[in-house]
């Protein structure tokens, strides 16, 4: 069942150690099927080395395992959260990237410093409040994902226009089209949050780049009138 989608997740799992973005198992990507509803993820746990196509797991959206002989990944109720809440998503990634994960221990937003981050993202990447003494005892991974849907929601923000998230205290999701774009813009999400570091090492109090600068260079390159690209 769903073996092609099962091979384009195992590809785009194996690019989170190739691009730098986990050690050991800590990360995962899963895909979506909007013909039958199904999504396929990660087993957990296992070393990525060791995963193959046939190790992924087909899931539906309560929840259940429809196919697989490994147990999902753990944080596969906030996948859930994530594909019902925005329809248009076809691939989500969960990390822990040194940068990225830097600044959700912070508990703060990357600013938008400039236009490598304009690019792909449209305006600050946000930081999600921290989960409740009761959301962590109680359906930790599903509170996950409704926090994350909650601040988009509470923010007005455009989860197309901003594909990722940080999660205070814990890491990173990011999501696309599909996984392989998940990923994407997961190693983008990894290069804006180390560039904003080392932005305000260099220069304390530095400003975000303004709204015109943001707007030229995100719409450029997505939306109806974009022209970046063949």
């Amino acid at each position: 069942m769903l073996e092609r989608l099962k091979e384009q997740v195992y590809q785009a799992n194996m690019e989170l150690p190739k691009r730098g973005l986990v050690t050991f198992t800590w990360g995962n990507v899963s895909g979506f099927d909007r013909e039958t509803g199904y999504f396929v993820i990660k087993p957990s746990g296992v070393e990525y080395e060791k995963l193959t196509p046939e190790d992924m797991v087909v899931m539906n959206l309560e929840g259940e395992k429809i196919e697989g002989k490994c147990k999902p990944s753990s944080d596969t109720a906030t996948h859930i959260e994530l594909y019902r809440a925005w329809p248009k998503l076809g691939g989500i990634v969960h990390t822990h990237s040194s940068y990225a994960t830097s600044w959700a221990q912070s508990g703060r937003d990357i600013p938008c410093y400039g236009t490598t981050h304009a690019d792909y993202i449209y305006g600050p990447v946000p930081c999600a409040r921290g989960l409740t003494r009761e959301e962590i005892e109680d359906a930790y991974e599903k509170n996950t994902g409704r926090v994350i849907v909650e601040t988009f929601r509470q923010r007005g923000l455009n989860p197309l226009h901003i594909p990722c998230i940080l999660c205070t205290k814990h890491g990173s999701f990011a999501w696309g089209k599909d996984a392989m774009e998940a990923v994407h813009n997961a190693v983008v999400l990894e290069e804006c949050a180390k560039m904003a570091g080392w932005t305000e090492l260099l220069k304390e109090g530095v400003e975000p780049a303004n709204k015109t600068i943001m707007d030229k260079h995100f719409f450029r390159k997505h939306g109806e009138n974009a022209y970046y690209g063949q």
